[in-house]
Order: structure tokens, then C-alpha cells, then sequence
């Protein structure tokens, strides 16, 4: 039941509602509205549903002054208290109580069928909150019982966090076909071009001749190796030229009364 010290809430206010006297009912098969005066109602007013706690009223006031004409007070829904009619949706039976604790079940009904609805949703949603709070209540009262998970720090015990201290993976520097770095050019300067095929550091090849005293004073000319040596001072690539290490050693002067001899 409501305690004093709850609040009461209105749930739903229907105005038009009529009251009929219903006979007792003879079988277990249920309350039929046709059976009833529908015609005639014994009593016509404005319908209240209020809610105090777990438990919800249904109220019947006159429509002009709000006087109490019955309540019902609704513990479950669907339950004993309000029950539909196996004919109509339009129609319920009450159980009223008045302050003595008598009861006695009476008829109601409505004009439209969506204030019929209404009520009904009125109590299944007021019901279906009842349901969830004793679920609540009961998953609290077994966890209170339970044994409790200690998430807390030992005596002594600590706790260290690294944050930010992540790995740096070094970026692979761009190499050349030959594995080294690729040199800036010097500052200002301009790539001297190659050397012409006419100062090649290579042997000349002399020409035979028709005789052979013209060979013989060809060779005597022609006893040493043409070497072309480029400036250092005008070329600014000179040490990229060739070594003189890598050309072959000139051929040494010999005496020409060796060749004459020969």
C-alpha cells in the first residue's frame, strides 16, 4: 500500500464515463456488456487515474463539483481489480472499496473507443514502472549480500604509467644506385664539359707508310706517349678526371742506332 509520506501523481483524466449496475456473474466464462443496461446508466461523470507510490486509483467524480462518487484502488494490472468484458473494448468491470474495506464490482464504460485505450495504457505503463523498480530493488538487495570485488591498493603497492614514451622509428635516408649520398653542386659554379676526342689521354697510333726509312723516322718522332693534362686552376672538376696512375707509362726513349741497326 502508499505510504503517508509519497506524492500523488495523475496518470490519466478521462471526462465522460458511465457507471452500470451489473448483475452477478453465474459462470466462469466472463462479464458480457450486453447483459448490462447500456441504454440506462445508473451514473455518468469524469474518470481520474492517479498513482501514490506502487499502487494507482481509479476515481469516478462528478464532472461540476469533483465529489467522490467511488475508487478503485489497482495493486496489479490485469488482476482482479479491473477486468475486461469478452464482448466489447469499450467496457471494464471494477472492483470500488469504499472507506470500510467493503467492495462491491461495478460496470464502466466509455463513448469512444480511444478513451477506452487510453486507460489501458494508463495502467500497463504505470504497472510496467512498478515491475522495473522491484527488479532494481531485488538485483540491489543480492549484490548487498554477495562478496564485495577489493579493487583498492595494497599496503605499499604502486603503480607506474609510461605515456608518451613510444618508440621513433627512423626514417630511411634516400640512397644513390652506388650507395652513397648524392653531393650538392658547388655553389655558383657550372659543370665543365667533357674533354674532346682530340686531347683523349690515349696513345697516338702512328701510319705506315710506302718505305721503310719513312717508318723508321716516323717511329723516331713519335717515340713518346702524347699525354694532355688539364688546367687545375680552370677546371673545377679536374679531380674527377682521370689519374695519371691509371694511364700507361710512356714508352722510354731508346737509341736510334738501335733502329737504324735493325
Amino acid at each position: 500500500m502508499a505510504t503517508e509520506g509519497e506524492y500523488e501523481s495523475i496518470l490519466c483524466v478521462k471526462p465522460d464515463v458511465n457507471v452500470y449496475r451489473i448483475p452477478p456473474r453465474a459462470t466462469n466464462r466472463g462479464y458480457r456488456a450486453a447483459d448490462w443496461k447500456l441504454d440506462a446508466p445508473d451514473w455518468s461523470g469524469r474518470m481520474r487515474i492517479t498513482a501514490k507510490g506502487k499502487v494507482a486509483y481509479i476515481k469516478l467524480e462528478d464532472k461540476v463539483s469533483g465529489e467522490l462518487f467511488a475508487q478503485a484502488p489497482v495493486e496489479e494490472y490485469p488482476g482482479i481489480t479491473v477486468e475486461t468484458v469478452s464482448d466489447s473494448s469499450r467496457y471494464f468491470v471494477l472492483r470500488i472499496q469504499d472507506d470500510n474495506g467493503r467492495s462491491a464490482f461495478i460496470g464502466v464504460g466509455f463513448g469512444d473507443r480511444g478513451d477506452a485505450f487510453d486507460f489501458n495504457v494508463a495502467l500497463q505503463d504505470h504497472f510496467k514502472w512498478v515491475k522495473q523498480e522491484n527488479e532494481l530493488s531485488k538485483s540491489a538487495q543480492s549484490g548487498d549480500s554477495g562478496p564485495k570485488l577489493d579493487l583498492g591498493f595494497k599496503e605499499g603497492q604502486t603503480i607506474t604509467l609510461n605515456i608518451g614514451q613510444g618508440k621513433k622509428r627512423d626514417k630511411p635516408r634516400p640512397q644513390g644506385s652506388g650507395g652513397f649520398g648524392l653531393l650538392p653542386p658547388p655553389p655558383g659554379g657550372k659543370i665543365a664539359p667533357p674533354p674532346s676526342s682530340g686531347s683523349s689521354n690515349h696513345n697516338t697510333v702512328p701510319q705506315t707508310g710506302g718505305t721503310a726509312t719513312g717508318c723508321l723516322l716516323e717511329l723516331d718522332s713519335s717515340n713518346s706517349n702524347t699525354v694532355v693534362q688539364s688546367n687545375p686552376s680552370s677546371d673545377l672538376w679536374g679531380d674527377f678526371s682521370t689519374p695519371a696512375s691509371s694511364l700507361p707509362p710512356p714508352a722510354r726513349q731508346q737509341n736510334s742506332t738501335n733502329w737504324i741497326q735493325f
